[in-house]
């Protein structure tokens, strides 16, 4: 039996015995009261009939003396026999049960035809406990002209019910009765005062907690007339203590996130609607903090998804002991949180924006290391800002786009003047979703020329570039982050990775078999963990030499964990695939990567090239980083060069590429292959 059909015939067998207490409590002869009890154990367990009978003093007959449907049941001569020994239930699920006056069994009720079969045992000892009302019942009425007689026959039924009962004289002010059920729960105990108390205030249907033990009690009351004819209160209390533990675990899966705990989407949407209520009935002011982990999936698709669920529950311990906000923290799915700061909080504000941001400056010990997670947030005031609970956490939402957008790591209010560029951003967003679905349609790949410094092309660099029906080309510095942000940027990404070996497969072929095309792999491909097969696949599709295939990757990927990145790149380059390290000179321990990190190329960032020849500096990070990729065979790419005086001044460095606006911007692949190779055939 599982644990729900259980709480159920518990409660059901419950109900039926507080509706034959009330039956016996009926002022009706015996008959009547037996007929009550077989008509309301039939409805309630699904019986068709049943009978009373009596066997009479001379000979082997029996007499009906009540009876509930029409009973043409023939009596098994077995089932008579066992009857008078105990109960007794036969394989089509009939019922007979024996009843015994004065120590010997005179009569037998029998219970036919059930149509819905339970369970025998639990039929059985709730059946016995019938039987004995039953035979307490008879002894009551042929005991009936004595008072103290009856009321013993009513104290040895209500002994054996399976609830508490208390009785009340609420016009005396007086307790007329207790049974042992209640004495052994509640007498004794500190809880029975404040049981008493509420009981005898009059209370009606109510739930009623003991702390001492954790349990759990229904209460019912009812009007009755007592043995000497006064109007009291009878109160039944039934342990529900299952029942509400399985309400809590139900309400808990409803309420909760499985692998944080927190509060989920569900009840914070609940929860936001009472707290704006609240603040519209007593004033002040309230706010909701949205909150994204910056780059989590790094982590997540680095480390492994277990590593990624052990970060995000050990940040959702450590936001539900900030104080003021310890039951107000709701995680909304993958690596988003909100807080609620409820008015009566809302004078801690900068506190709670204080203590959370600490918590994202220490690193998270994972997979036997440090790493660092920092988060984004925006913040929306209600009701200053929206007074209904969509219309907040979409403004949180824009708020924690701009954080985003400005750099991570960061807080950032709602404002109306940014929700006009929010709800463009909004709109680019369904419109790349329609766009990444075919690439092709909408993507459009572009090359800008790599150069020797002897001024002739050795390839190019695959630059993504979209462009918008009716609305122009749009910036990759705008698109780029919102592709990272709506999680299209793998599909993006290996769309300009097919592009981008097609054409390099046909310029080889026209006659540059040592062109190279170079194209930027993203944090999320790098840390896909079927990268190198794709690799290798695009590979072999397009027949394309491995040599001639640079992928580039950012400095700031090897920061979290070098040693998948060593993992991950060596293989990459096992397939014959060059990679090269782009914006080098801007991340973390930049010249130990140089050693580290399987490196054919070293592509020096536009910010050195900008002053140079006018800046020592600059100048002479160029130079070092070139002498020491020469002496470890590794090629440097200077890129954004822009100006003559920056060409020569890096001609007479150790300086094998230059990549910028002095030779040509990007542009589309007709152009390219126009400029760059039928013109050298």
């Amino acid at each position: 039996m599982s644990f729900e059909e259980k709480i159920g015939l518990e409660i059901k067998y419950s109900e039926v015995m507080a509706d034959i207490v009330g039956i016996l409590d009926e002022d009706k002869d015996f008959v009547a009261v037996t007929e009550g009890i077989l008509s309301c154990i039939c409805k309630k367990l699904h019986f068709q009939s049943a009978v009373l009978r009596q066997k009479e003093l001379k000979g082997d007959k029996w007499k009906i003396l009540s009876q509930y449907g029409i009973c043409d049941k023939v009596y098994e001569e077995e089932a008579v026999v066992e009857a008078f020994e105990r109960t007794y239930i036969n394989e089509k699920e009939d019922v007979y049960l024996p009843i015994a006056i004065n120590g010997r069994v005179s009569m037998h009720m029998a219970f036919f035809d059930a149509l819905l079969p339970e369970y025998r045992e639990e039929y059985r000892t709730f059946l016995e406990t019938v039987r004995l009302i039953v035979q307490s019942a008879l002894a009551k009425r042929i005991v009936q002209n004595s008072l103290a007689g009856s009321y013993a026959s009513l104290e040895a039924i209500i002994e054996n019910v399976g609830c508490g009962i208390f009785v009340y004289d609420s016009l005396n002010q007086k307790c007329l009765y207790t049974n042992e059920y209640y004495r052994r729960h509640f007498r004794g105990n500190t809880t029975n005062n404040e049981l008493e108390n509420l009981l005898q205030s009059g209370c009606g249907h109510t739930e009623f907690f003991v702390n001492e033990n954790n349990r759990w009690f229904d209460i019912y009351n009812s009007s009755i007339q007592w043995v000497d004819g006064r109007k009291v209160t009878l109160y039944t209390i039934y342990e529900v203590t299952d029942k509400k533990n399985y309400q809590q675990k139900i309400e808990r899966q409803i309420n909760n996130d499985f692998l944080t705990g927190l509060y989920n989407r569900m009840r914070c949407e609940q929860d936001l609607e009472h707290f704006i209520k609240q603040t519209k009935e007593f004033g002040g002011q309230g706010a909701l903090l949205y909150i994204d982990l910056d780059d989590f999936k790094h982590i997540n698709d680095g480390l492994g998804h277990q590593y990624g669920d052990a970060l995000l529950r050990s940040i959702s311990h450590s936001l539900q002991r900030v104080s003021g906000i310890e039951n107000t923290c709701y995680r909304m799915g993958g690596d988003e949180f909100i807080i609620i700061v409820p008015h009566a909080q809302f004078n801690m504000l900068k506190t709670i924006l204080d203590d959370i941001c600490s918590i994202f400056t220490k690193p998270w010990f994972l997979k036997g290391a440090d790493y660092y997670c920092t988060m984004s947030m925006g913040v929306a005031r209600f009701p200053e800002d929206g007074n209904t609970v969509d219309e907040l956490i979409k403004k949180a939402d824009i708020a924690l786009y701009e954080a985003k957008k400005t750099g991570k790591n960061r807080i950032e209010y709602y404002n109306d003047a940014v929700e006009s560029i929010s709800f463009k951003r909004l709109d680019l967003g369904k419109k790349m979703r329609d766009a990444a679905r075919d690439a092709g349609r909408e993507f459009e790949v572009f090359f800008q020329p790599i150069m020797g410094v002897d001024g002739c092309c050795q390839g190019a660099e695959a630059l993504i570039r979209w462009k918008l029906d009716g609305m122009g080309f749009v910036s990759p510095a705008e698109f780029i982050p919102l592709a990272e942000y709506l999680g299209l940027i793998n599909p993006i990404g290996e769309f300009v990775l097919m592009e981008s070996c097609k054409y390099l497969k046909r310029w080889n072929d026209m006659g540059h078999p040592n062109y190279q095309v170079n194209v930027n792999l993203s944090v999320v491909q790098l840390l896909q963990n079927d990268i190198v097969t794709k690799v290798e696949k695009v590979i072999r599709e397009f027949r394309i030499c491995p040599e001639n295939l640079v992928l580039e990757v950012t400095e700031s990927l090897a920061v979290n964990d070098m040693g998948r990145m060593k993992q991950i790149l060596g293989q990459i380059k096992d397939l014959g695939v060059r990679v090269a390290m782009d914006d080098f000179g801007t991340g973390y321990s930049s010249l130990n990567h140089i050693r580290e990190m399987p490196l054919d190329i070293i592509k020096i960032d536009r910010c050195f090239v900008q002053d140079i020849g006018k800046d020592e500096f600059s100048e002479s990070f160029v130079k070092m980083v070139a002498e020491l990729a020469a002496t470890i065979g590794v090629t440097v790419c200077v890129e954004g060069v822009e100006e003559r005086e920056q060409y020569e001044v890096l001609s007479r460095m150790k300086i094998q590429q230059i990549q910028g606006f002095y030779y040509d911007e990007p542009m589309s692949a007709s152009q390219f292959e126009e400029k760059y190779v039928k013109k050298q055939d």
